[in-house]
C-alpha cells in the first residue's frame, strides 16, 4: 500500500501538470490478420449494375465514393434515417438494445494472459478496418435508432492520436446520453483532462492486481504505477472510475479483499469479473472463481458485506461495506448469467456487429458501407442481426468449446 501513497501523491499534482495538447492525425500502422472467426462475414449484395452503382452513388440515398463527412451527415436533410421497423434495435425477445461498444483498434500496448494469447494476435491490415468518418458515420445511425450510450474500446482506445476528437464528434450526437471509455490506464495522466474537456462521461480502468511485480506478470509489461495514478486522477476529476478485475485462481484470488479495501478511502466502483473463455486464452473451468465463492471470501473479513440496489440493465451485481466511499461488484456472465436484460451491441474495429460477446456470427457493417448500400438498407441490416440475437449464450463449458476471437479483437 505504501507504493499506492507514493502514486497517489503524483496524481494530485497531475492536473495541473497536464497539458491539453494531444497528438492528432492517422492513428495507425497495422499490419496483417487473421481474426480466428469461424463464421463468414455477410456482406449485403450490390445488385445494382457498376453504370447505375456509379451515377446512383451521388444521390443522398447512398454512401459516397468519398467516405461520409460526419458534419455533413449531421446537417444534411438528406442524411435523417427513416428506420425500416419501428424499433430495428428490439429483438425476437424483447430487448432493446440502448447500449453500443466500439472497439477503435485492435492495437494494445498490453498483452494480458486472459486476453491475448502469449505469441500476440496477427492485426489486420489498416484498409480492413472503420475509418474515423466510418466510426462516427455508423455510431450517428445507432443513435438515431435508439443507442444512448457508447463506450469506446480496443485493443487500447487511447493508443489512437484522434481520441479526444472521436470523443468530441460523438458528444456531440443529439440525443446520445453518455460516452464511455475502457483503458488499461497507462496514458490516463496524460489524456484525461482532454478527453474530459471533449466530453467523456465515464471511465472504466482495467487492473488486476495492487501489487507491481503481479501486474508485470498479468500484462507482460510495466506500467502499475502510472494505472494507480490514473485512477486518483480521475477521482480528482470527479469521475467514479470502474475498475475491471478479472478473478482467476492461483493467480489474484489472494488480492480480493486488498480490492475491497481499496474501496475504502476511494470512490471507486471495483468489479470483479468472472474468468471467462475465448480463444487463445488457455481457459479452464478449475481457474474459475464464482461470485458466490467470492462473496464468501469477503464476508468472512467484513460480516456486513452487503447487497446495493441495481439498476434494470446493469451487468454488475453491486455490494458494498458500510462506511467505505467505494463499492463492489460481481459480472457473473459464467455462474449467473444475465443475457434476459441484455441491452448491448458490439461494433469490432474491422466494422462487424456482434449482437453477443460470447457468440461467433457476425455481420460486416463495413462491407455494407463500401457497397454504397443506402443508410435503410443499412439499418436493415442492423435489424436483421438483431434479430437473430439468442435467448441467451450457450453456457461456459460449450463456449470454451466454440471458436471466437480472442478478447482484443473483440472489445471489452
Amino acid at each position: 500500500m505504501n507504493a499506492i501513497l507514493r502514486v497517489g501523491i503524483f496524481a494530485r499534482n497531475a492536473a495541473a501538470a497536464i497539458t491539453t495538447s494531444y497528438p492528432t492525425g492517422s492513428s495507425n500502422n497495422y499490419a496483417s490478420i487473421a481474426t480466428g472467426v469461424a463464421a463468414t462475414k455477410t456482406q449485403l449484395p450490390v445488385e445494382k449494375s457498376a453504370s447505375t452503382a456509379n451515377t446512383h452513388s451521388a444521390t443522398a440515398n447512398t454512401i459516397p465514393e468519398q467516405k461520409p463527412s460526419f458534419v455533413r451527415q449531421q446537417n444534411s436533410k438528406q442524411a435523417k434515417v427513416k428506420p425500416i421497423s419501428s424499433q430495428p434495435l428490439t429483438d425476437t425477445f424483447g430487448r432493446h438494445h440502448t447500449y453500443l461498444r466500439i472497439s477503435l483498434t485492435e492495437r494494445c500496448n498490453l498483452r494480458c494472459q486472459y486476453c491475448m494469447p502469449a505469441e500476440g494476435v496477427q492485426l489486420q491490415s489498416k484498409s480492413n478496418l472503420l475509418t474515423t468518418e466510418e466510426i462516427l458515420y455508423l455510431a450517428r445511425i445507432f443513435v438515431e435508432q435508439g443507442v444512448r450510450k457508447i463506450r469506446l474500446t480496443g485493443g487500447e482506445p487511447t493508443v489512437r492520436r484522434d481520441i479526444v476528437n472521436i470523443i468530441a464528434k460523438i458528444k456531440s450526437i443529439p440525443k446520445l446520453e453518455n460516452i464511455g471509455i475502457t483503458t488499461n490506464g497507462l496514458v490516463l495522466t496524460r489524456l484525461l483532462v482532454p478527453m474530459q474537456r471533449a466530453g467523456l462521461d465515464a471511465v472504466n480502468i482495467s487492473l488486476d492486481t495492487l501489487r507491481p511485480e503481479r501486474f508485470e506478470e498479468i500484462t507482460r509489461r510495466k506500467g502499475w504505477e502510472r494505472v494507480i495514478a490514473g485512477i486518483d486522477l480521475a477521482i480528482q476529476l470527479g469521475y467514479k472510475p470502474k475498475l475491471n478485475c478479472v478473478l482467476m485462481r492461483n493467480f489474484n484470488e489472494d488480492e480480493i479483499c486488498d480490492f475491497v479495501e481499496f474501496t475504502r478511502d476511494r470512490d471507486v466502483d471495483v468489479r470483479f469479473i468472472e474468468y471467462m473463455p475465448f480463444t487463445g486464452n488457455k481457459w479452464q473451468t478449475d481457474r474459475l472463481i464464482s461470485f458466490k465463492e467470492s462473496v464468501e471470501i469477503i464476508q468472512k473479513r467484513w460480516p456486513d458485506f452487503k447487497a446495493l440496489p441495481n439498476g434494470p440493465n446493469d451487468t454488475s451485481k453491486a455490494y458494498g461495506v458500510p462506511g467505505y466511499k467505494g463499492q463492489v461488484g460481481f459480472i457473473t456472465s459464467m455462474t449467473e448469467h444475465f443475457c434476459g436484460t441484455c441491452n448491448r451491441l458490439r461494433l469490432t474495429a474491422d466494422g462487424n456487429i456482434k449482437v453477443c460477446l460470447f457468440g461467433n456470427k457476425e455481420f460486416s457493417l463495413r462491407d455494407a458501407i463500401r457497397s454504397k448500400c443506402s443508410e435503410d438498407d443499412l439499418i436493415a441490416l442492423i435489424g436483421a442481426a438483431v434479430s437473430r440475437k439468442k435467448k441467451q449464450h450457450a453456457g461456459m463449458l460449450n463456449l470454451s468449446q466454440m471458436e471466437n476471437r480472442p478478447m482484443i479483437l473483440i472489445g471489452g
